[in-house]
């Protein structure tokens, strides 16, 4: 009996000892996750993606010790939106909160990533960005969800238990779009040696704020390095994953905000330690760069995977790293809406290559004054340019209204300069992204065919959630909101009787793509103008809008006179106050007659008369 006990312990003793000689892989260890991510900066920004401004030696070696994702994109091009989407896992028009701070709540059936990762035992510390636009039930927020959150630097691992695994995100603002902002002081970034996007004129002002930013790059570039020392002095370096990603594209106007590739290709670079090389991409060794399409859905429910945490249902995204990788989608989703007091809806589908974007906001340029992005010197020396006629088609297109669609050859285009949405070769390719744009805006319930006032107060009328209302197709139709909002973008004076019928509607989604179908049509819809008197009395974004188009289609006193009186009445009519400032120098007679009383202290209106020179 003896010797047989003795045989046992001997056997377990063997088996313990094999165990802990065993070199740990992904498959017996929970990995240790920093993730890096800089603000605002696009592929163009760094080295090792080919970048002709700036140095980036940290990033760059990160890249040769890892794997260099080739085409990895941003869903929503701007902060807020993008974090509520990794926070959640989920596209933010799936919860209505894709407008620039709008703060929707969601339900509490949504799990947060960071919750999970603490479930499945991980320290978790946020340095220090949460920014996630969204708000929870009785005061649930992502923010709670982490064991530490502060601007420490990315050593916060220190402070978790002994053994305990961690998962960080250090998050570096020094690339933020502020750090272009003010004069270039940098000798060692030669603004004259800069090379500039084709859609930005050669100017005094553009060059310094590309080398400004230049230099804000090499600042941010330091403290990735930094981050990765501090994991080297820990002993941590080889028991860690790294990710390095930006938070979206940018920085110079164009960029930041916008669905063109310069705001949304980001650029992503994974390290895995060698221990872990069960985890690398499959058939791939470090150097590697890898073809596969990540989307920014993806990261939240790869981490999840790789830490061997639960995933919930409401992650959307694909899992591209680890043993529980899932097919590649050929596509990438993008949308945008409002950012800060600027109304804007753009949806775009892509591949590798080609682009499709549908402008759900066709009348607003591009280019419209918004106050951040003008502290950048080049901004406003941009806009400045194309108004004394010197830009021109294309330095000067990003001040126009744009066309419903356009269409981009990324590889020969990256810049999406060339709009070829016309071009016979491409149809097929076209008829196939916007198939695809449609499927996805049903799958994941694209809550912006309803206008963000109308959203608003139909939300807290029926007491609900976006998240709820738009999963209820008695309450959202999407499927036929989606084919009216193309009718409208058409413009096509064969629609007008269908248009001017359904100003008349129930239901005040149809009412709006109305209105916007008329305003599209601007003197073709001149029969459409006693209807349209008529839904002055409407709410939300409708009336303004509805006045607009009886301007475009000819009765341009009348609407004169009601625009007056409606920002006289509502001086915060945001709808209307950035009607003004599309309108251009028609509307400065306008804007003089406000009485000055009337006239806010700050905001989107205070900003368009200040920049028209009117007196009031």
């Amino acid at each position: 009996m003896t010797s047989k006990i003795h045989l046992l312990n001997k056997i377990a003793f063997l088996a313990f000892f094999v165990t802990c000689t065993l070199p740990l892989t992904g498959k017996n260890i929970k990995p240790n996750i920093l993730w890096i991510t800089s603000e605002d900066n696009s592929i163009e920004w760094i080295g090792c993606y080919g970048s002709k401004n700036a140095k980036t030696p940290n990033i760059d070696q990160l890249a040769k010790e890892g794997f260099r994702y080739l085409y990895c994109f941003d869903n929503g091009a701007v902060c807020a939106p993008t974090r509520s989407s990794w926070i959640t896992g989920m596209h933010a028009i799936s919860n209505g909160t894709q407008p620039m701070r709008s703060g929707f709540e969601i339900p509490d059936t949504i799990s947060f990533y960071n919750e999970l990762l603490q479930k499945a035992g991980y320290f978790t510390s946020n340095c220090s960005k949460t920014d996630y636009n969204l708000r929870g039930p009785n005061g649930r927020n992502p923010k709670t969800f982490w064991n530490y959150s502060g601007k420490e630097y990315a050593d916060t691992w220190k402070k978790r238990e002994d053994g305990q695994p961690f998962f960080t995100v250090y998050n570096i603002g020094d690339s933020h779009e502020s750090r272009a902002f003010g004069d270039h002081n940098d000798e060692s970034i030669d603004p004259e040696k800069i090379i500039l996007a084709p859609y930005h004129p050669d100017l005094p002002e553009m060059r310094n704020t590309y080398a400004k930013y230049a230099s804000a790059i090499s600042k941010m570039d330091s403290l990735v390095g930094q981050a990765i020392e501090n994991l080297k002095q820990d002993g941590l370096y080889e028991n860690t994953i790294i990710v390095y990603n930006s938070d979206h594209g940018g920085v110079l106007a164009r960029s930041k905000r916008f669905l063109y590739s310069s705001g949304i290709h980001c650029p992503l670079i994974v390290r895995i330690p060698e221990k872990m090389k069960d985890l690398y991409p499959k058939g791939k060794t470090p150097g590697s760069t890898i073809d596969r399409i990540v989307s920014f859905i993806d990261m939240p429910k790869t981490w999840l995977s790789l830490t061997g945490a639960k995933v919930t249902e409401n992650f959307q995204g694909r899992i591209f790293l680890g043993p529980d990788t899932e097919p590649e989608s050929r596509y990438h989703f993008s949308w945008r809406e409002r950012a800060d007091e600027r109304f804007d809806n753009v949806r775009v589908m892509r591949d590798q290559q080609f682009a499709y974007h549908k402008n759900y906001a066709p009348f607003a340029p591009n280019g419209q004054y918004l106050a951040y992005m003008h502290k950048m010197k080049a901004t406003g020396a941009w806009e400045r340019h194309h108004q004394a006629g010197k830009t021109d088609a294309v330095t000067g297109r990003f001040f126009e209204p744009r066309p419903s669609e356009e269409f981009y050859d990324n590889f020969k285009d990256f810049h999406n300069i060339d709009n070829q949405i016309d071009d016979p070769l491409h149809q097929t390719k076209i008829k196939e992204l916007k198939k695809e744009l449609r499927r996805q805006q049903l799958k994941y319930f694209d809550s912006g065919l309803m206008p963000e006032e109308m959203r608003n107060r139909i939300i807290k009328e029926k007491n609900t959630t976006v998240y709820a209302f738009v999963r209820d197709p008695k309450l959202y139709p999407l499927a036929q909101y989606l084919d009216y909002a193309d009718l409208a973008l058409t413009r096509k004076k064969k629609n007008l009787k269908t248009f001017t019928q359904e100003l008349s509607d129930s239901d005040p989604v149809i009412r709006y793509w109305s209105v916007i179908g008329l305003l599209l049509l601007e003197k073709q819809a001149n029969p459409a103008i006693p209807e349209l008197k008529k839904v002055l009395a409407d709410r939300d974004e409708i009336p303004a809008f509805a006045a607009w188009a009886i301007y475009k289609a000819g009765e341009k006193m009348f609407a004169e006179k009601w625009m007056l009186e409606a920002i006289t009445q509502n001086p915060g009519n945001k709808t209307l106050a950035n009607i003004f400032d599309w309108m251009g120098t028609a509307s400065h007679s306008l804007l003089a007659k406000i009485p000055s009383d009337r006239l806010p202290q700050k905001g989107l209106l205070k900003d368009v008369i200040k920049r028209s020179g009117v007196q009031n």
